[in-house]
């Protein structure tokens, strides 16, 4: 194998020489995994612990098996259900084509040449059958078109010859400057929401008969931003209104420079607002910083950010829930060596979300929705999930000595446990949902634009994208047009400094 030292993996394209590196690492594995379970256990009894062989024996496995996954397996979280009951098999009849209410339509109408309408069987001409035809749909594109338009203000004056008017001159996104309102929100939109870089944008442009750069392009969304500010300001201190928020945070590079520093994308999420901000560091300051002021429950991760806001004094304290689906992800990494165990817990934790689903079904309908899901929600937790999370908490402390800490099992019912109030929290509180993945749906486009554009160029690039992601990703949870609420909302600013615009005010 010295001669594969020396070369990348991604450099080899010879299947057999592949193979044989695939085969190397792994025996390289299983060899260093062996050592590592060794040297634990010797560690263990030096600190005066009785370590069962059989213990470090399926720590070994796990960590193998862990191994083979990584390489061959899928990373998805979904597990096949139980069999539900069987239907009636229905006649398949196909999904056939989407309906397309937004889209205008255009009828086109094709027609014969007077030479094409003569009959092949008498030679006279065909004339058409009434209004008999023969329709197809077909989607097409109407490209992008860039306009340079000329604004003539009409002047005015009068005999007299002492008084002069002019019309009105269009919004200005930059007094005195050349692009639109409009552009620049549609510049905004692709980034923030399409996620395509500015250098991208640039080029397509140029191939459609604008020549432009993208620091012409960042100016637009710069300008833009300024504008938008109060309405940003708003959103953030609106979100924190709730009676419960969503919280995560992710990593966002600044790049300055040859210099790339690890700052966080911090997210909180209420019912229609995603708020955002992109802070330096990922510590309990960040987190109060994002959460000040706040006074409701923060449904969120074991992240010790959060458990640090929940320590501080009675007047600042903010109680923090934890998610039930980061629990149930622990114990599905640990499937493969306590495939029992694992399966336990994960059912135990499907029950739960079974008495979700109840819920909503229960919900007096009659009633107003909100009051109705609550009553319904406080009831069957009362009467079926306080009993399972008892159940659950018992089984983990019962098995809890009998797997190795430093496991996948061991640290998943160790995480559990050390949450253990939090998790429990949602059974005292019908508002709070058992899980955090609105937060995490709210950072998917955070996510893949981090991908697509590699973060910021500077500290202010961190504040306009924390903006703009706010605000379309607020107009995305409001089901209204992002387009026209970023549009809507500065041109109020524009016409009125300092105006906020909400999703809500939208007609």
């Amino acid at each position: 194998m010295r001669e594969f030292r020396m070369r990348k993996l991604a450099e080899i394209d010879d299947v057999s020489t592949l193979q044989q590196v695939a085969s190397h690492l792994e025996k390289t594995t299983v060899r260093l995994s062996k050592e590592n379970a060794k040297l634990k256990a010797e560690i263990a009894r030096l600190r005066g612990r009785d370590v069962d062989p059989q213990m470090e024996l399926e720590l070994l496995k796990e960590q193998l098996a862990a191994m083979q996954r990584a390489l061959y397996g899928s990373s998805s979280e979904r597990r096949p259900q139980e069999a539900p009951a069987p239907r009636p098999v229905q006649p398949r009849t196909g999904h056939g084509p989407k309906p397309q209410p937004d889209l205008p339509i255009e009828i086109v109408t094709h027609t014969l040449s007077e030479t094409e309408r003569t009959c092949e069987v008498c030679g006279r001409l065909m004339v058409e059958m009434g209004e008999q035809a023969e329709e197809s749909e077909e989607i097409t594109v109407v490209g992008v078109e860039y306009k340079l338009v000329t604004h003539r203000r009409q002047k005015y004056r009068c005999r007299c010859n002492e008084a002069v008017k002019t019309a009105p001159a269009p919004a200005k996104l930059i007094p005195g400057g050349r692009y639109s309102v409009d552009f620049a929100v549609q510049v905004a939109e692709q980034k923030y929401l399409d996620h395509m870089p500015l250098e991208r944008q640039a080029r397509a442009m140029g191939r459609a008969g604008l020549d432009v750069d993208s620091q012409t392009l960042w100016d637009q969304i710069d300008a833009l931003a300024r504008h938008l500010e109060p309405t940003y300001r708003a959103l953030l201190d609106k979100a924190l209104e709730a009676d419960v928020v969503y919280a995560d945070e992710t990593q966002w590079p600044l790049v300055e420079g040859k210099k790339v520093s690890k700052w966080w994308t911090w997210c909180v999420v209420s019912e229609d607002i995603a708020s955002y901000r992109i802070l330096s560091s990922r510590s309990k300051a960040s987190a109060a910083a994002m959460l000040g002021g706040f006074r409701g429950v923060v449904l969120t991760d074991g992240y010790v950010a959060y458990k640090d806001l929940e320590r501080d004094g009675p007047r600042d304290k903010i109680p923090v829930a934890y998610c039930w689906a980061h629990v149930r992800r622990k114990y599905l990494e640990a499937e493969d060596a306590y495939p029992e165990l694992s399966d336990y817990a994960v059912k135990r934790i499907r029950e739960l979300y079974e008495v979700e689903w109840a819920a909503r079904k229960e919900a007096d309908t009659s009633a107003e929705p909100r009051a109705a899901l609550l009553e319904a929600r406080g009831k069957l937790r009362a009467e079926r999930s306080k009993a399972i999370i008892e159940e659950l908490f018992k089984w983990a402390q019962e098995h809890a000595a009998g797997v190795l800490p430093a496991s996948k099992m061991g640290k998943a019912i160790a995480y559990m446990l050390k949450l253990g109030k939090g998790l429990k929290r949602f059974l005292d509180d019908p508002r709070i949902p058992l899980d955090n993945n609105a937060a995490e749906r709210a950072l998917r486009g955070v996510v893949v634009g981090r991908k697509n554009h590699y973060g910021s160029r500077s500290k202010r690039g961190t504040e306009v994208a924390a903006l703009f992601y706010t605000l379309l990703e607020t107009a995305k949870l409001s089901q209204v047009d992002a387009r026209v609420y970023v549009r809507d909302a500065a041109l109020a600013a524009i016409e009125s400094p300092g105006a906020v615009t909400l999703p809500s005010d939208l007609g």
